[in-house]
């Protein structure tokens, strides 16, 4: 049974695991990474036309008088699974995106052009869907509910989560586990457990940040989610 290390944060971590054992394989989980929320005061938004949310955790740290002050705008989700955070947050008119920050930020450059929209995110995030709407045009007033802290552990917790066995597999979705990754990976008492481990992750960027840890055993997933991710599972190694 091949063995696949869950590097997200919970709750997600505990939900790729599921997924993971449903189809044959056995995790281990090791979040690399929590998320936190941060204090948000509570305001109006006159001007706003729209909600974007690049992000399931900034809809679910956000606060509730928050949400009740954007509620009634239509909300743009970068994904499926976002859209469905933010619909159960409270918003009435969602619509899916194209699953990529950059893209939707491109899919409605045109639409909001001149316009403010409140942006739920994030204190660590990439600048990509800002920059794009900004060019545009847009004007977007980011609202940070969250924050992303690295998680620390002892080469003794490491060993312990993985039963001091090789890993086969790593699923990585975020540049900053992707160089706490890095960390683990390169630490004497635990070299054991990464020689032949593939690296699958989400994006280039994520890729990025392994520098050289991967070698040539890294593995880009075809689109930014966790289906094209696990899909890597399945390709021959």
């Amino acid at each position: 049974m091949v063995r696949v290390l869950v590097t997200r944060p919970e709750p997600g971590a505990s939900r790729t695991a599921r997924r993971l054992e449903a189809q044959g394989f056995q995790p281990i989980l090791l979040p690399l990474t929590e998320t936190a929320a941060l204090p948000v005061e509570a305001s109006s938004f006159p001007a706003a036309a729209a909600v974007a949310v690049t992000s399931a955790n900034a809809v679910r740290h956000a606060p509730g008088e928050l949400v009740a002050a954007l509620v009634a705008l239509p909300c743009h989700a970068v994904g499926k699974r976002t859209a469905e955070a933010c619909r159960a947050a409270g918003f009435t008119s969602v619509s899916d995106g194209p699953g990529d920050a950059e893209a939707l930020a491109g899919a409605l450059a045109d639409e909001l052009a001149g316009k403010e929209i409140v942006y739920l995110c994030g204190r660590v995030r990439f600048p990509a869907f800002e920059e794009r709407l900004a060019a545009a045009g847009a004007h977007v007033r980011p609202v940070e509910t969250y924050d992303t802290v690295e998680l620390d552990y002892s080469g003794a917790d490491v060993i312990a989560r993985s039963s001091g066995m090789p890993v086969e597999a790593v699923l990585l979705y975020s540049a900053k586990a992707a160089s706490a990754m890095t960390d683990l990976a390169q630490r004497p008492s635990l070299e054991h457990l990464f020689e032949n481990t593939e690296f699958l992750v989400l994006s280039a960027r994520v890729a990025e940040a392994l520098g050289e840890v991967g070698g040539q055993k890294v593995r880009i997933a075809a689109q930014p989610d966790e289906d094209a991710l696990l899909a890597l599972l399945s390709l021959p190694r």
